[in-house]
């Protein structure tokens, strides 16, 4: 077994001991839970709760895997499909991806509104119109038509990463679910099942394409699970909507202390700043959701470029090293996301013993966080070794593993439900700009194209 081959069984093993100490805390919880009660009434009460919490998990989480597994079937073959299959310059290639961003960075500032007011479940049927259609333009050769296509992607991904969660976390507050379980842990289910799905869909991915003989077949994958998206939705879920006469007229919840202070440690300045004044009044937007905005643009912004360089980047470290063979990109990404797994489970972990035990924020977490990711970056950069610069990603995916259930965690406590969809969008507006920024100012060239993106 190869170098990568050995570092996918090694987080397998990790994940299988975090997997088996949370079992073991939940059985703990449960036992300690019904200690001076009656055992029948408090085995009921644990029961109802599990019920209750498991029949949101079934509404839910099909949904969103099969909305999410849409699009990990598409990632490994949207640059190849354009360069290699159709034949596009290099340069066109490039405007395609650009006209995606920005026309996500465009719907983010108006989508989340039409979502809060027509309603969450109709933005995900939308959803699944929109992405479906996206994927059917491949079919085409038209560059008018790709066009297209890459704007109704853009589209899709901002009504993928706003409106799905905010109607989750809109009827999990609905439906009072706080007292059977705790929405931390659900979003740390929701990045670790992620990680599942985006290991599966990669495989299918490549096996359906190489079976059919066209990239254009992970595409229409993705339509059947939207199709099939579209069903759960229009068949399961109830239908929530923003209030546009909520008493929060900027869309904010009361800070706790907690909070307040863990976001000491991303803001700094005070509350007179002209600058967040102004954008404040313009967008209906606090120092703390600024403060997450920018985190998330900056964090995200940065995993985007990475994503589209990683394996360039990986595979000049094994050209400097001599190593004739070609990289087992598959096996790297599977490992990369074991990775992702590794992280999303110790938050999950680390945020129940933080109730417990420790008074950590969800928001300090994620200082610290951004710290450790910062630093994956920089030292593959200072030393030229491929095993660095992978397990350097590898650190950098466990990050991505505790911030996307930290920063939904920080959002969700902050956004009021009324306009949640609304703020959820406005959020990814500074992002795309940034990644848009990123493509235009970064050169990647043939070492790029010789590899395999995903």
């Amino acid at each position: 077994m190869e170098f990568y081959g050995y570092n996918v069984v090694g987080f397998v093993i990790v994940i299988a001991g975090i997997v088996y100490l949370q079992y073991r805390r939940d059985r703990k919880a449960a036992a300690a839970k019904s200690q001076g009660q009656d055992c029948e009434a408090a085995r009921a009460t644990i029961t109802a709760g599990d019920a209750v919490i498991w029949q949101f998990k079934k509404k839910f989480l099909p949904v969103y895997l099969l909305a999410f597994g849409s699009d990990w079937l598409q990632g490994p073959y949207i640059y190849t499909m354009y360069k290699d299959e159709k034949g596009l310059p290099e340069e066109t290639v490039a405007h395609l991806f650009t006209t995606g961003f920005l026309a996500a960075a465009i719907s983010a500032s108006f989508v989340g509104s039409l979502a809060d007011r027509y309603g969450r479940r109709s933005a995900c049927l939308f959803f699944c119109v929109a992405y479906a259609l996206s994927c059917f333009t491949v079919l085409f050769d038209s560059i008018f038509i790709l066009f297209a296509g890459r704007i109704l992607g853009g589209l899709s991904t901002t009504l993928l990463w706003s409106v799905i969660e905010s109607w989750m976390v809109t009827e999990f507050h609905r439906q009072h679910l706080e007292e059977a379980g705790s929405l931390s842990d659900f979003f740390g289910t929701m990045t670790t099942l992620n990680g599942v799905v985006a290991i599966l869909a990669g495989l299918f991915a490549q096996r359906i394409a190489d079976f059919t003989k066209t990239q254009a077949a992970p595409f229409m994958a993705a339509v059947v699970l939207l199709i099939l998206a579209f069903g759960f939705i229009s068949s399961r879920w109830n239908e929530n909507y923003g209030d546009s006469h909520t008493s929060n007229v900027d869309g904010l919840l009361p800070a706790s202390e907690k909070d307040k202070n863990g976001l000491q440690y991303i803001i700094q300045g005070r509350k007179s700043d002209q600058f967040f004044e102004g954008i404040t009044d313009r967008f209906g937007l606090d120092k703390r959701l600024w403060a997450l905005c920018m985190t998330s643009s900056c964090f995200e912004g940065s995993m985007y470029l990475w994503i589209f360089f990683k394996f360039p980047v990986l595979k000049l470290s094994h050209e400097a090293a001599g190593k004739g063979t070609e990289l087992p990109f598959g096996t790297i990404f599977a490992a990369l996301m074991c990775a992702m797994m590794l992280g999303s489970l110790f938050f999950t972990y680390y945020s129940s013993l933080t109730i417990s035990r420790w008074v950590v924020s969800p928001s300090r977490v994620l200082t610290i966080t951004l710290f450790v990711a910062s630093a994956c970056f920089t030292l593959p950069v200072l030393v030229h070794n491929e095993a660095v610069t992978f397990w350097c990603f590898c650190v950098f995916e466990i990050c991505c593993g505790i911030y996307f259930p930290s920063i939904a965690r920080l959002k969700e406590n902050m956004v009021d439900d009324g306009v949640r969809a609304k703020i959820y969008g406005i959020l990814r507006v500074p992002l795309n700009v940034f990644v848009v920024l990123g493509l235009m100012l970064t050169k990647d060239g043939k070492s790029h194209s010789d590899s395999q993106p995903t």
